[in-house]
């Protein structure tokens, strides 16, 4: 896949260009793909702050997804 960065006369980053045989290729994979551009209402930006806050002053909250089953498991 050859992607293709657009910037503006300032050397910023606006865009992205795919070509389209590979854009029909991502959206035969995610056929949804189109409707993912909606922004995350505010609670759930908030509460993702809140979480990378409390990660930040603690990392052992931090765990790899596998412990979160294990425990799980072994609750049930």
């Amino acid at each position: 896949m050859k992607i293709q960065v657009i910037q503006d006369g300032k050397g910023n980053d606006t865009g992205v260009f795919i070509p389209i045989d590979d854009w029909i290729r991502i959206k035969q994979s995610y056929p949804d793909i189109e409707s993912m551009d909606i922004d995350l209402p505010q609670w759930e930006k908030d509460l993702i702050d809140e979480r990378l806050e409390a990660i930040n002053r603690d990392e052992k909250r931090l765990k790899p997804g596998f412990e979160l089953f294990e425990e799980l498991k072994r609750k049930s």
